[in-house]
């Protein structure tokens, strides 16, 4: 199992590893204070035997030195005696005592049904100390601290993560630059040179037209790698002019079978935005070179820009492959691919570009199996 493409479901697994974690001990806890729950039922009828004991001994010699002892030993126990006409006269535990009627609502209010005995206490209302009481919300205190404990994990782990792939992206994207540089400028030179030829015909003329062109797209895909990593100059630039270029560059190269549209909602001439051209035309192009992939030499490509009260919005629609709705959480995510010789980081990096150095938003409107899918970007005004 690849744990990088199944991070979903190894979530779901630790998330249930720790729910069990945490229902263990909950049982665990909830069955000793039952037991000792039902061992305060049993002082508490020793209790009422007591105070009963005393009650029929009416002689003046008999010694009460043992039931006062009995008596004394509930010292953690807050108890209160009602005698026959439901009056109070009995407070043990519970310290200063002030209102005897707002003290009984207390006590009758814990939900304890009280021990019903006779004479001067005819019922023993009691409650749980605090000792039992913090046992029985410390399942609930571990599941916060073991939570607030998971997030601050989770927060500084993931931000780790980041940081080295962000570290990795960086230092493979200025390596890449840095080995395109020498062919590059060895590329050129060989153009210059061939410039200088004497039997150059008109044929040769146009290919090294067309070479000075790939070469300057080289060393603008060089460009684009070194700017990974810094923060990017944005200039104010017509969206629809940078739309229009990246356009016609792709539909040059495209199959002839496949129709490649861009229209404007609006009636104006241009939509002004703060970007950096070279990276917003390498994640357009990604978008079109994508599409393109997916309808395999033949379909529709449909480029919309409109605006919104605080935003430009571009919408890219094909009618390719579509995307499987188990996939739509992941595709921006380093690593995905369809391609059997992609590397899965086009649609990451895009959303680098976009989100991060342009304060945009890039998201899969809507996609449909075997009936397309619609990419949507939003910059702001």
């Amino acid at each position: 199992m690849n744990i990088y493409t199944n991070t979903s479901r190894w979530k779901l697994i630790l998330f249930l590893a720790g729910l069990c974690i945490l229902i263990v001990p909950w049982f665990l806890t909830n069955y000793i204070a039952k037991k000792l729950e039902q061992s305060e039922h049993r002082k508490m009828e020793i209790y009422a035997r007591t105070m009963e004991e005393l009650t029929k001994s009416t002689e003046g010699q008999v010694d009460y030195t043992y039931h006062q002892s009995i008596l004394e030993s509930f010292k953690d126990i807050p108890i209160l005696a009602l005698n026959d006409e439901g009056k109070v006269v009995d407070v043990i535990n519970y310290g200063t005592i002030e209102d005897t009627v707002k003290v009984l609502k207390e006590f009758q209010s814990s939900g304890i049904p009280p021990i019903e005995s006779f004479g001067y206490a005819r019922f023993i209302y009691y409650k749980h100390p605090f000792t039992l009481t913090l046992l029985k919300f410390f399942p609930l205190a571990q599941l916060i601290l073991l939570l607030l404990y998971a997030l601050i994990g989770y927060g500084v782990f993931n931000t780790s993560r980041r940081e080295e792939q962000n570290r990795v992206w960086v230092g493979m994207a200025k390596e890449t630059a840095h080995q395109l540089g020498t062919p590059i400028s060895g590329i050129v030179g060989w153009i210059e040179n061939l410039k200088l030829g004497d039997d150059l015909t008109q044929n040769h003329s146009e290919i090294i037209k067309e070479m000075e062109a790939d070469v300057l797209k080289l060393q603008q895909v060089a460009d684009r790698f070194s700017k990974i990593g810094s923060k990017p100059e944005l200039k104010t630039s017509d969206l629809v002019l940078e739309l229009s270029q990246v356009i016609k560059y792709i539909e040059a190269r495209a199959p002839k079978t496949i129709h490649l549209n861009f229209s404007q909602s609006e009636l104006i001439n241009s939509f002004y935005v703060h970007l950096n051209s070279n990276l917003f035309q390498w994640v357009i192009e990604n978008l079109l070179r994508n599409s393109l992939d997916a309808m395999d030499g033949n379909g529709t490509i449909d480029v919309t820009v409109f605006s919104e009260p605080k935003t430009y919005n571009i919408e890219i629609k094909d009618s390719g492959h579509g995307i499987a709705p188990n996939k739509l959480k992941t595709i921006f995510k380093p690593g995905y691919t369809t391609k059997t010789r992609g590397w899965g980081l086009g649609l990451s990096l895009a959303k680098r570009i976009i989100e991060n150095y342009h304060n945009g938003k890039i998201y899969v409107k809507e996609s449909e199996i075997g009936k397309g899918t619609t990419f949507v970007i939003e910059l702001n005004k």
